[in-house]
């Protein structure tokens, strides 16, 4: 272990100065786990990462009950839980329901989920692509009208469990679409952590190519065959700024069972931190609330840096 537990410093040209993390672990970190948490420790864990300099901390989803127990308490989280300054706090809402309900409980930026592919399109919203985002037009729409920002998360961008290979173009006209509905921010993600650096880059140029500013594109990572991290480098050489990840790599996707946890936030500090590029987080404080969370689920965290810096000495 490196003496401060931080990595020396040597950056890279062509790379940001600073990213901006979306934290996921909240709510896509704790959907699949299947023994209910309980909704303080839910708020604790928020409140610890906020501790921790995240500034952007999904924190729940507007979802039915039957769907995803797990987030079945997202007003009462909600209820519970202090709103700072400069903090945002997204939730997922998978229609106008669940609009409704986030709208009631005052948040302010939420988020749609929609498949690049149609096999998952129908397993995950039981209908195709092209229905999904009709349900999603009118949330888009009176979620923007109340001042919201919406952000679309875009699943399998990279590979399918049922289809295989994901052509780039058909990723790059389902992103179209779902901007196109009034979107603020495309969240492209590898549900099922297949993809490669070369991939990364195709994809972020096809979706450029259909007017898309890579200013307003995040990447979310699953890290199943160990790519999170070089896919994320080569994110960020394309101009990406914006990098969803979960704290001590909670999470996966309750749909597809290939699906591993996603690209741990103290891992990708770790090496932003190396590159100089700036975070806002402090990792020491992170790292014991990875530790802390994992004692509350009863397991070690798979989290490389979590293990590496938060073991006993």
């Amino acid at each position: 272990m490196v003496a401060d537990g931080l990595p020396d410093v040597i950056g890279l040209s062509g790379l940001p100065d600073a990213v901006t993390i979306c934290e996921v672990g909240p709510r896509d970190g704790l959907q699949n786990e299947s023994t209910v948490v309980a909704t303080e420790v839910k708020r604790e864990f928020i409140e610890r990462l906020v501790d921790a300099g995240l500034r952007r901390v999904e924190t729940t989803s507007f979802v039915p009950a039957a769907w995803i127990p797990q987030l079945a308490d997202a007003e009462q989280l909600l209820a519970s839980l202090p709103r700072r300054p400069g903090v945002r706090y997204p939730v997922l809402v998978p229609n106008a329901r669940g609009l409704a309900r986030a709208l009631d409980a005052g948040v302010e930026d939420i988020a749609v989920f929609a498949s690049a592919t149609e096999t998952f399109a129908q397993r995950n919203l039981n209908r195709s692509v092209a229905q999904s985002l009709e349900m999603f037009a009118p949330v888009v729409h009176d979620a923007r009208a109340a001042g919201l920002g919406v952000r679309g998360y875009l699943s399998m961008c990279f590979g399918d469990p049922w289809e295989g290979p994901v052509p780039v173009q058909q990723v790059a006209d389902v992103a179209a679409s779902l901007m196109a509905l009034g979107c603020t921010e495309l969240s492209l993600g590898d549900t099922i952590g297949v993809a490669t650096p070369g991939q990364v880059f195709a994809v972020l140029a096809a979706v450029q190519a259909k007017g898309m500013s890579i200013d307003a594109v995040a990447v979310h990572f699953h890290d199943t065959y160990g790519q999170a991290l070089s896919n994320t480098l080569a994110a960020l050489q394309a101009g990406v700024r914006v990098v969803d990840a979960s704290a001590g790599g909670l999470g996966g996707c309750p749909y597809a069972e290939s699906a591993t946890g996603n690209l741990a936030t103290e891992d990708l500090i770790w090496q932003l931190t190396g590159l100089g590029i700036e975070t806002g987080v402090d990792l020491d404080r992170l790292v014991a609330t990875s530790v802390w969370m994992a004692e509350q689920l009863g397991r070690p965290s798979p989290s490389r840096v979590v293990r590496a810096l938060g073991a006993p000495s």
